[in-house]
C-alpha cells in the first residue's frame, strides 16, 4: 500500500511557503505557477512534504530564485534559477524540481520490482495478443513452426 493511500496527498497549495523576497500576497500566483507539480507531489503525504520558494535581490540583474523541497525519508532538494525575469525563474525552478523528483523516484524503485512489474504486464497482455484458432479450422492446419511457416513467405 502506498503512503498516499493512508494519508492525504501533498499539493502545492497545501505545502508551499513563501520565503525571503516574496510576500503572502505573492503566494497565490506562485502556487498557480507551480500547480503542475501536484501530480508529482501526490505520491507523498501532505504532512511529510514542504516547499519553500524565496528570491534574493528581487527585480535586480543578479536576482536568484530558490525552491526547496523537503519530503520525509528523502534528501532535501534545492533548485535555483538566475533568470532575470521572475516568471521565467519560477518556471525554471519548478521544472527542475519536477525532473529531480522524477529522478529520485526512479532511483528509489528497486530494479527487481521494475522487472517483476514488466514481466507481469507481459503476462497479462500476451494471452490477448496470441492468435487463437477458429473453431471451423482443424487443429492440423496450424503451422508447426518448422517448415512451411507463413511467416517465411
Amino acid at each position: 500500500m502506498s503512503r498516499s493511500a493512508t494519508s492525504t496527498p501533498a499539493t502545492v497549495e497545501d505545502c508551499l511557503r513563501v520565503g525571503a523576497g516574496f510576500s503572502l500576497g505573492d503566494r497565490a500566483w506562485i502556487a498557480e505557477q507551480f500547480a503542475t507539480l501536484d501530480t508529482r507531489l501526490a505520491a507523498f503525504p501532505v504532512d511529510a512534504t514542504e516547499l519553500e520558494v524565496s528570491v534574493k535581490d528581487r527585480a535586480a540583474r543578479g536576482q536568484k530564485v530558490t525552491l526547496e523541497c523537503w519530503i520525509a525519508g528523502q534528501q532535501k532538494i534545492v533548485t535555483t534559477s538566475a533568470e532575470e525575469d521572475l516568471h521565467a525563474a519560477l518556471n525554471d525552478v519548478r521544472d527542475d524540481l519536477r525532473r529531480r523528483l522524477n529522478d529520485a523516484k526512479t532511483r528509489q524503485e528497486p530494479r527487481n520490482n521494475r522487472h517483476l512489474r514488466d514481466s507481469t504486464i507481459t503476462d497479462v497482455i500476451s494471452p490477448e495478443l496470441t492468435p487463437s484458432l477458429d473453431e471451423s479450422e482443424p487443429a492440423a492446419a496450424a503451422p508447426s513452426g518448422d517448415e512451411g511457416s507463413p511467416r517465411g513467405a
